[in-house]
């Protein structure tokens, strides 16, 4: 969203307001988070009850967005400065905000990436490369495959298309062919290095090619140039974080994934979306 549009929308509450409880309806029309039904009436309080159910509600009742005691103008202000990559800290100061506050509002934002991320999209295919990479402060010993203490994650990009990253727990064939078979379409063309844990991608319908970096980094067509070039992308990101826990590890991860997916896209109206949807379970 460009600064004319974002500075109308903070203008006055009532307009973030407008702004944000159009995207928790369903075809323009309000409707009950519990059991979806649009049969409701207005309480003298000002909130709604549905007919079916009984449930009392809000606008933002069982919504990411419920999350914290916030006004309309500072969640907006707050995806604004998530959109711009600012650290916590820095929110903290623009917002006059303690920081553990701003923390909180940004996890949640977070978590809400994560659900939509976790919500399994179409089969990638075509031309895909797979690599691992290692993610942790510095400590010495090995670097790479075997480096002691580091989390591993998993990555599947889609030439011309997305990258999906995953944490786990090893990276033998068993794990790394299992989330590949469920991501990635039979017939596909596949691209890796020369570990072995690829070997046998050939007998799950795949075609394999393989590039040996003891020799060469590309061959042709052969390469993982584009899996290499997200690694060092987000590894830049997250050194402004001076160090994430192996906990939250995973929802800074999809964070970047998130980003990456949506680089030519408003990020900003589609985090506000995010933070409108139901919270999953909740109800």
């Amino acid at each position: 969203m460009d600064l004319n549009g974002y500075h109308k929308l903070i203008s006055n509450e009532n307009s973030a307001r407008k702004y944000l409880t159009k995207k928790c309806r369903k075809n323009g029309r309000r409707f009950c988070p519990r059991c979806q039904s649009q049969k409701l009436y207005k309480l003298s309080s000002g909130r709604r009850r549905c007919s079916k159910c009984k449930y009392t509600f809000h606008d933002f009742s069982g919504r990411w967005i419920n999350h914290g005691r916030f006004s309309c103008i500072q969640w907006l202000s707050l995806i604004k400065l998530f959109e711009l990559e600012l650290s916590v800290r820095k929110m903290a100061e623009q917002m006059g905000l303690a920081y553990n506050t701003v923390y909180q509002a940004i996890r949640t934002i977070r978590c809400a990436i994560l659900v939509h991320a976790d919500d399994a999209v179409e089969l990638m295919g075509g031309e895909i490369e797979l690599d691992e990479c290692y993610f942790g402060g510095r400590r010495k010993g090995n670097r790479g495959r075997g480096a002691a203490g580091k989390v591993p994650v998993f990555g599947i990009l889609e030439r011309n298309g997305k990258v999906q990253v995953s944490v786990v727990p090893n990276v033998t064939a068993h794990t790394l062919i299992g989330l590949t078979v469920k991501t990635v379409r039979r017939g596909s063309i596949i691209y890796t290095d020369k570990f072995r844990s690829y070997d046998s991608l050939m007998f799950c319908g795949y075609r394999h090619l393989k590039i040996d970096h003891g020799k060469r980094f590309s061959s042709g067509k052969v390469y993982i140039n584009g899996l290499e070039g997200f690694w060092s992308w987000a590894k830049e990101r997250l050194i402004k974080h001076h160090g994430v826990s192996k906990e939250n590890f995973p929802l800074y991860l999809k964070e970047l994934e998130f980003r990456y997916n949506h680089r030519n896209t408003d990020v900003f109206d589609l985090v506000a979306k995010y933070l409108c949807d139901l919270v999953p379970g909740l109800n």
